[in-house]
């Protein structure tokens, strides 16, 4: 069973919470949010990207740094520009993307769940991303930024969402960034709340969809919380961390695709060669090709695009692992031929989302900057289930989900 509560949300005024949310603290740099935080000071970037705050170059591990998180976050609440409910609810974050709209449920999530595996992971994590994630939660006192969790998809839940949503909600916007539509409604009444609640005790797993060093620093800092309480009950506001959980069938996960600064010393002939060994090879010509099955690859190499589609007998389809497009490519094309063998630490490859298009993937290698570029057909989240499920942990770099989530339009505080 999934252990959810509502809890006493933290969040901007109606009129002016598109001038504080903003995008995630881990989708843009430094620079990206102190250009979009200019001229703007309800931003949440001053609390989320706090070292904006401080001259250029400045270190955002800086102590100094985190604490202006935590000034900026009670000045924040001083000025108005955020406000704590009076009653604990639960809440709905609708996404639109392209005519499409997800509906998500904002929750109170349980730290023993984290730590029992009731909420599944797929991505391994960096401590040194946990600890700066551990260091702002630490001195906030607060989940700023929520995680984004799948759960298998109910009618019964579908039924009081889309109850709600038929209702005036509480914003509605479109970011001027993107172009994506957010939608967020307050749940009031008592009786669907512990029904919501009710029905999550029926849910045996929640998925990590994105945000897995989030959800890392939060539950870890509420067990030190706990361990540092003598009087710990467990009932405490730090037992949870704020999630927003969406059904499986509306979410979509996107291509995320690489591109290689050298061909580890083949001449492009060379390398083509070497991959017609474990790839069919079909060139395509100059118009961007795209993925269009599983086990189906796109390489843009020397101008032209190519459809590289695996042979039989290079993977094996009863392998959760295995038969991910992520592991063919990396086993077969950066690790084989390539020589990148760690995919979290070698500087001669990046990574691409799709929601950027195949078009960045081409200007990038056309640049001069990159020598090739691989475009992957996404990964499924029946296959992301399967994995977790099975206790196996995705290679680096395989899922993007869009939209991202909406900072700022929920805060939970742990006191």
């Amino acid at each position: 069973m999934a252990l959810i509560k509502p809890f006493k949300g933290i969040r901007p005024p109606r009129e002016i919470a598109k001038q504080v949310s903003s995008r995630p603290y881990d989708v843009l740099n430094s620079q990206e949010a102190r250009d979009e935080a200019q001229g703007n000071p309800m931003s949440l970037y001053h609390i989320i990207k706090p070292e904006i705050n401080f001259p250029v170059g400045t270190d955002e591990h800086d102590p100094r740094v985190y604490q202006s998180a935590l000034d900026n976050f009670n000045d924040f609440r001083k000025k108005g520009w955020l406000v704590q409910d009076n009653e604990e609810h639960y809440y709905i974050y609708a996404q639109t993307m392209n005519n499409r709209t997800q509906y998500g449920l904002v929750v109170a999530a349980s730290v023993d769940d984290y730590m029992t595996g009731r909420i599944k992971k797929h991505e391994l994590t960096r401590r040194d991303k946990e600890e700066d994630r551990m260091k702002h939660v630490r001195i906030t006192n607060a989940n700023i930024e929520p995680v984004f969790f799948a759960y298998p998809h109910r009618d019964d839940l579908n039924a009081i969402i889309q109850k709600i949503t038929a209702t005036e909600p509480e914003y509605d916007f479109i970011s001027d960034l993107d172009g994506f539509g957010h939608t967020f409604w307050v749940i009031n009444d008592r009786d669907t709340i512990n029904q919501i609640t009710d029905i999550f005790k029926h849910i045996p797993y929640l998925y990590i969809a994105d945000g897995h060093h989030r959800s890392a620093a939060a539950a870890l800092v509420g067990n030190e919380k706990r361990l540092q309480n003598p009087n710990h009950r467990g009932d405490e506001e730090y037992n949870y961390f704020l999630a927003v959980c969406f059904p499986d069938d509306q979410l979509n996960i996107i291509d995320y695709n690489r591109v290689v600064s050298d061909l580890n010393g083949m001449s492009s002939q060379d390398f083509l060669n070497a991959l017609s060994a474990d790839f069919e090879i079909e060139k395509k010509g100059t118009d961007i090709y795209k993925p269009d099955r599983l086990h189906n690859f796109s390489l843009y190499l020397d101008g032209e695009w190519y459809s590289l589609t695996a042979r039989q007998g290079r993977y094996d389809d009863n392998d959760p692992i295995g038969v991910l497009d992520v592991t063919i490519s990396s086993d077969l094309i950066l690790r084989k031929l390539l020589g990148i063998t760690d995919l979290r630490s070698d500087k001669r490859i990046d990574f691409v989302g799709g929601i950027r298009g195949l078009g960045e993937l081409k200007r990038r290698v056309d640049s001069g900057e990159m020598r090739v570029a691989l475009a992957l057909y996404p990964v499924t989240m029946k296959q992301l289930m399967d994995i977790a499920d099975s206790g196996n942990i995705m290679p680096p770099k395989t899922t993007w989900f869009e939209p991202k989530l909406r900072s700022g339009l929920i805060i939970h505080e742990l006191v």
